[in-house]
């Protein structure tokens, strides 16, 4: 892909990824081919401060973890109330990390 295509979708997606893994990102786009591209705009992407509300609003029930496919600690945390509001609120810190992690992820591995 050339430069500006790649810094278009870096600057359009910037939110969705870890800012210290944004140059790995870039190197594998601009090794990529231009097919690539179309596909990554298919890929859907979450966003990070709506999982951060959900986790606010909602945590306690485990929405949070099943929206990022962590299926096991969603069902531990509807059936414990998010182990008694701990994971609950462990989860507010560090849920727009994961889900940052999850959308690099995804992306990453569409470029291999």
């Amino acid at each position: 892909m050339d430069m500006q295509k790649v810094d278009m979708y870096l600057i359009a997606n910037q939110k969705y990824f870890p800012a210290e893994k944004t140059m790995l990102l870039k190197e594998k786009l601009l090794s990529a081919d231009d097919n690539k591209l179309n596909l990554l705009s298919a890929v859907e992407l979450n966003d990070p401060m709506v999982l951060l509300l959900i986790s606010i609003f909602v945590g306690e029930l485990g929405v949070d973890r099943f929206m990022l496919g962590d299926i096991g600690m969603g069902v531990l945390k509807l059936l414990t109330g998010g182990v008694c509001g701990v994971l609950w609120l462990v989860d507010i810190f560090t849920i727009t990390g994961k889900v940052k992690e999850l959308n690099y992820n995804k992306v990453m591995a569409l470029l291999q």
